[in-house]
């Protein structure tokens, strides 16, 4: 007998155990609905849904502790109400168990496949949450949940999603009145049913403003350059890397590099290099932490490319924006299919070009006077008013108006 043929490589290996694990937990949930269903066919339905031991009215899921901000005020708001909700989360390690709520009920799901067999055989009122494409991929929406609603966790265009990612929801919640746009356009041209547009304003917003206005003013202040761009081959580490921190290090600013969280896990070697590069630069500081606020708060002006964190700089400080020329691929994305390759037509660079400093390649070499002619102006200012208006409407009320829309959706569907 071969006993070679017996052999199974380590990522082969790596692969089945993966695969066994993600069966075994879908089994068990799977048996799970099946002695449900034995149960219905003695106690019945109550409304055309399963009420079982496991029906809990409000959910939401948080897929990532970083999303933390987006639904604090949220729980804030049902534990002022003494009203029950419960919370996925995909760690023990979430903020949520660290805080006294007595109505809030947390619950580790895990991740991936773990995460998905738990969401896909749930039985709740309402699910609220920041992850898209579900009835898409693995994640399937339950039979027994009445209303699957979505929410931003970004001022952005709302058609930024992998395709088909919000299709699938019977509800959005809105930051401002110009993301709905977008998803009706979508609607149409894919034959969909009208999904609720609820404008409720920007939770994380609301909680990042408190934040800032706790941190203490800086002693001995110098200029600081905050650079915090997206990710992926279009962002501007990846696109322009030191040709850009080269000339901009040697200005003698402050240099604050923060890379976007995905950076560090889909282009770790990048990051490595460019650290290794600068590491015994003194006015280089890189900032990995989960919170933005306080980089953002030591900033005076900000370079990025077409990162979200622009318009938490712009709306939370109020300060300007410089902008590195970069063109997106936009053929992933929901927006393909009403922009075409027309990158330009998104929101967010019409905005970023309205309220925003372009910096073009050409422009590197003398980055430290184009900094220095970044001053403010009456005109940007205003602009950057009118850009906030737009996207963060009711600001300071999106818990309140979330928590509303979540109970009054349960008590429609009773």
């Amino acid at each position: 007998m071969n006993l070679m043929l017996l052999y199974i490589d380590p990522g082969t290996g790596s692969m089945l155990f993966s695969i066994l694990i993600g069966a075994a937990t879908t089994l068990f949930f799977l048996s799970k609905a099946v002695w449900i269903k034995l149960k219905v066919l003695i106690s019945g339905k109550k409304n055309g849904v399963i009420q079982d031991s496991s029906y809990k009215k409000y959910v939401i899921y948080c897929e990532d502790r970083r999303y933390w901000n987006v639904f604090l005020p949220v729980l804030q708001e049902f534990e002022k109400r003494e009203t029950e909700i419960t919370y996925y989360v995909s760690s023990a390690e979430d903020p949520v168990f660290s805080q006294n709520f007595k109505y809030v009920k947390p619950e580790v799901i895990g991740t991936g496949n773990s995460a998905y067999a738990k969401l896909n055989m749930m039985s709740a009122g309402i699910l609220v949450c920041t992850t898209p494409g579900v009835n898409v991929y693995q994640w399937k929406r339950s039979k027994n949940v009445k209303h699957y609603c979505h929410i931003f966790h970004s001022t952005t265009d709302s058609s930024m999603y992998r395709l088909f990612g919000l299709d699938f929801f019977d509800s959005v919640l809105l930051t401002g009145d110009y993301s709905g746009e977008d998803i009706r356009t979508l609607e149409k041209q894919r034959g969909l049913p009208a999904k609720e547009l609820v404008t409720v304003g920007c939770t994380y917003l609301d909680v990042l403003q408190k934040k800032i206005a706790e941190i203490p003013a800086e002693e001995n202040h110098q200029y600081t350059v905050l650079v915090s761009p997206s990710w992926g081959k279009s962002a501007l580490l990846s696109l322009y890397g030191e040709r850009l921190l080269d000339p901009l290090i040697q200005t003698g600013f402050n240099i604050i590099i923060r890379p976007h969280p995905q950076s560090k896990i889909s282009e770790a070697e990048m990051l490595d290099k460019l650290t290794e590069r600068y590491k015994d630069k003194a006015n280089v500081t890189w900032d990995y932490e989960r919170d933005n606020i306080y980089s953002l708060k030591k900033a005076d002006i900000m370079i990025s490319d077409f990162s979200g964190i622009i318009f938490d700089y712009t709306f939370l400080c109020d300060k300007p924006v410089i902008y590195a020329a970069s063109k997106m691929d936009l053929l992933p994305y929901d927006a393909y299919d009403i922009h075409g390759e027309n990158y330009e037509g998104l929101w967010e660079m019409q905005t970023l070009k309205n309220c925003g400093i372009l910096l073009e390649e050409k422009d590197f070499g003398r980055i430290k006077e184009v900094i220095q002619n970044a001053s403010d102006s009456p005109e940007l200012k205003q602009r950057r008013a009118s850009a906030k208006a737009q996207a963060w409407q009711h600001i300071g009320e999106a818990g309140k108006r979330t928590a509303d829309f979540m109970i009054e959706t349960v008590q429609k569907l009773s």
